[in-house]
């Protein structure tokens, strides 16, 4: 909680409010690209214009299903999700599988 967040990469703040409980920040890049950044505190509003590496907010301490405070950054281009870490040159999400509760 309070940690800082920085944008993943030049654009404009397409949203920075609450959101289902939750403060949200998101960033629309060239090319059709947005970035998503939640549970964030936002220090930008609507509009406003941000550089790469630029501080939009910090990491609110919001109850969730993470153990701790985390963030959640999210990749969009229009509704499809893409995989974040492709800003970043690296590899695939790997999600945990859903195991079944208790024996069968």
């Amino acid at each position: 909680p309070g940690a800082e967040v920085h944008a993943a990469g030049a654009g404009t703040i397409g949203y920075a409010g609450p959101l289902a409980g939750r403060a949200v920040v998101t960033v629309l890049h060239p090319g059709g690209l947005r970035t998503t950044y939640l549970p964030v505190r936002p220090s930008v509003r609507r509009g406003q214009r941000v550089s790469r590496g630029e501080v939009i907010g910090v990491v609110q301490d919001v109850p969730g299903h993470c153990r701790t405070a985390c963030l959640h950054w999210g990749l969009l281009r229009s509704r499809s999700y893409l995989d974040p870490l492709l800003l970043l040159g690296q590899g695939r999400v790997r999600l945990l599988p859903v195991w079944p509760m208790g024996p069968r």
